[in-house]
């Protein structure tokens, strides 16, 4: 599918500016379900994978993609499912704030740490704009924060790792769209099996369920296919850092869709996040 394709530095800016719009978008459906118990953690897993594999296997149906043979790749289906899955049922237990700071917390040392690894070596301004995009991560979540708790805290932190995991493992995509079709249809089986394990706790209702799908099918499985297209573009750590912005636009979010306050603490602390992640994208190495 050509329009998902890119080499060119544009096309990589677009892509990832889209991806961080849609997991801002997922992480407001996340919350309003979840938050509000519309619906168990474990249905919304279920229902949020089935329907963004359903979602993706018609899009890998109608867009020429079956050219590639469909083929699913365990590793990153397990992946994309412990994420889901300790995702939902960490917000259980911890507030908003907590569980972003403690996600993206993982997602940074996850992928830099990698980064570290295969040799990439930030220069001082990089270090220096990651200082600043944490700091203003910290300081837009710290109001309210208590000590989490430590089944919650573990849950988020195996997730952020994970998604870290599978962020990584999409550099080495070439056809986005089949490779997160399989990817989505593999961690289906997963979520069904602890659905089942929870089914004591059923508890949904039509909007929980309609949030979850739309979760599922355009916030994950679209929104995820634009991000393994723009990760060839990025090394670890710039698609680490540009995550940090997820937080800001959600409260942003909050701000127009759900009519939350506009504080000089969002603006302040959004200016940050951002003006350090320009600072690191601006950087060669």
């Amino acid at each position: 599918m050509a329009f998902i394709k890119t080499t060119s530095a544009l096309g990589t800016l677009v892509y990832t500016l889209l991806a961080m719009l849609a997991f801002a978008a997922n992480s407001i459906l996340c919350r309003a379900a979840l938050g509000q118990s519309l619906i168990d953690a474990s249905s919304f897993t279920v229902i949020r994978i089935a329907s963004g594999a359903l979602t993706l296997w018609i899009i890998w149906k109608i867009s020429g993609s079956q050219r590639e043979k469909l083929a699913i790749d365990w590793r990153s289906a397990s992946m994309l499912f412990l994420y889901a899955v300790t995702f939902s049922f960490a917000y259980i237990t911890l507030e908003t704030g907590t569980g972003a700071l403690i996600l993206f917390g993982f997602v940074q040392l996850t992928m830099i740490g990698v980064g570290l690894w295969q040799g990439q070596r930030p220069n001082g301004l990089a270090w220096v704009g990651m200082g600043v995009a944490i700091t203003g991560l910290v300081y837009l979540v710290f109001p309210g924060l208590r000590a989490p708790s430590p089944y919650g805290a573990a849950l988020m932190g195996s997730a952020g790792i994970a998604w870290g995991i599978y962020s990584l493992r999409g550099k080495r995509v070439d056809d986005p769209i089949t490779a997160t079709t399989g990817n989505f249809m593999g961690a289906v089986p997963m979520a069904l099996v602890v659905g089942a394990f929870f089914l004591q706790d059923l508890t949904m209702n039509a909007t929980g369920v309609m949030l979850a799908m739309l979760s599922g099918a355009v916030t994950s499985g679209v929104g995820y296919v634009i991000w393994y297209a723009a990760l060839p573009g990025l090394t670890p750590t710039k698609a680490a850092n540009v995550q940090l912005s997820v937080p800001a636009i959600a409260a942003s979010g909050g701000v127009l869709l759900l009519s939350e306050p506009l504080t000089m603490r969002l603006v302040a602390a959004s200016a940050a996040i951002l003006g350090g992640i320009a600072i690191v994208l601006s950087q060669r190495h």
